[in-house]
């Protein structure tokens, strides 16, 4: 049994298918950086691959229980109407970065550890119905938001295909967005790095607590180290926001529509359906074709209010949340041939910010994946974001927050159906001051069934 293919909006026989580009002095807790040191990074290399070698070759020794557990965590009708089926994706990270952490990765521990625990059941009811649940423990959604660790439900939805062939879906719960294609191989298993591109990690200045009195104040966040509690990204992750969709294939044309409570920005805080009202639903397409075996390109489409209602009574007067929303589009492909996967995703958005105006970033990466060996994998990243300007209240324009860009580079081990390992370096550069890390070295031991 496997964890269900990515997003969960799409059953396994079907995969989805000029911007002006703000930051406030609100609480600005300027705690600094912690020194950096290339020797710790060193360091943590060395260990880190000490405990890799280590584990891999031990759990490796006898899988066959793996098997047998795989094989038993189920329940049928004889005649088949009926199946449910439990998967299990189990994670050990070990993160390094010498000082304040990048991305989505919370606190300030600069060598940090991180379990999680992910129960997928799938159950089918006859030809048309299916349900999905996954619930998770860990230290947060995104590592280290929650220390002391947390259990929620990540995904809940039920779906109704009324035909026998793909041609029509409809899907209520809640699960992935459809925007893009890098959702769909999100988890730790089919991620061939430990982290997400840039485009759907990097923390930047706009946020959806309050709005910024002026454009000077907007502008004076970009010299604070990432408030990732509050600010926002292009996509948070896999976004799993509440909502419907419909979706589809006809012949070579994957097709998906789904309105939200929340944006794709949004925090993992207000996905539930009870965390966000829905005055200003979110509503996300993409279209995308399939000319043969190897190719997949999409295009995607997305808007809705990002601001949370009321942001702290902060809003000009006779205002809206609805009167500043977030506007995405995208395109997005992939491609396979022999040893060699590819991706691309280029994705360009404005957030309509209160008292300054159109804040536009557009960001992109490219992706590609060799099979050394059977079990052997490697693979490289390199990620862009641009920031646009906007007026700074003087009758100039300032870019609203630091370019930056991040190769990112690993080594996986496929150890058998059960068992994998990865390794990860990445650098990152940013214009401007550096206010978080701009090394990573992490591992991961994923264990599957």
């Amino acid at each position: 049994m496997n964890p269900p293919t990515y997003p969960a909006n799409l059953p396994q026989n079907l995969h989805p298918p000029t911007l002006n580009v703000e930051r406030s002095t609100l609480n600005v807790e300027r705690s600094l950086p912690l020194p950096h040191s290339p020797f710790a990074i060193r360091n943590s290399a060395f260990a880190i691959l000490l405990v890799l070698l280590a584990l891999a070759p031990a759990a490796r020794s006898d899988t066959s229980w793996f098997d047998r557990l795989d094989d038993s965590l189920f329940l049928s009708t004889r005649d088949g109407t009926f199946r449910t089926d439990l998967s299990v994706l189990a994670d050990l990270e070990l993160y390094s970065t010498g000082r304040r952490p990048p991305g989505l990765l919370f606190g300030n521990d600069p060598q940090s550890i991180n379990p999680r625990l992910s129960l997928f059941l799938d159950t089918r009811l006859g030809n048309h119905l299916y349900s999905l649940v996954q619930v998770r423990w860990d230290r947060g959604f995104d590592p280290f938001a929650k220390p002391d660790g947390t259990a929620r439900f990540d995904e809940y939805l039920l779906r109704y295909t009324p035909f026998t062939e793909p041609w029509l879906n409809i899907q209520a719960g809640k699960f992935a967005t459809v925007f893009g294609q890098w959702v769909h191989r999100h988890d730790s298993w089919n991620n061939p790095f430990i982290n997400a591109p840039l485009s759907y990690e990097n923390v930047f200045t706009i946020t959806d607590k309050t709005a910024p009195a002026s454009p000077k104040a907007f502008l004076g966040r970009r010299s604070v180290p990432d408030k990732k509690a509050d600010w926002l990204t292009t996509l948070w992750g896999p976004s799993y926001t509440s909502g419907g969709s419909v979706f589809g294939r006809l012949q070579k044309l994957d097709y998906a529509f789904e309105v939200k409570n929340a944006s794709i920005s949004s925090r993992p805080t207000v996905w539930d359906a009870t965390d966000h009202n829905w005055s200003d639903p979110t509503f996300t397409a993409r279209l995308g074709t399939r000319p043969n075996a190897a190719w997949n390109l999409g295009a995607s489409f997305s808007r809705g209010g990002y601001l949370i209602s009321n942001p702290g009574l902060t809003l000009p007067a006779g205002r809206h949340t609805s009167d500043f929303p977030q506007t995405t589009i995208g395109t997005d492909l992939s491609y396979a041939w022999h040893h060699w996967q590819f991706w691309a995703e280029v994705i360009g958005t404005r957030f309509a910010v209160p008292r300054v105006g159109d804040a536009d970033t557009l960001s992109y990466f490219l992706e590609a994946k060799y099979k050394l060996t059977t079990s052997l994998f490697t693979a490289l990243r390199w990620n862009q974001q641009f920031f646009g300007k906007v007026p700074d209240g003087t009758g100039a324009n300032q870019r609203w927050d630091q370019d930056a860009w991040r190769i990112d580079a690993s080594l996986g081990w496929r150890i058998d159906r059960h068992l994998q390992t990865k390794l990860q370096y990445s650098y990152t550069h940013q214009h401007g001051p550096l206010l978080q890390a701009d090394q990573l070295l992490a591992a991961q031991l994923t264990v599957k069934f």
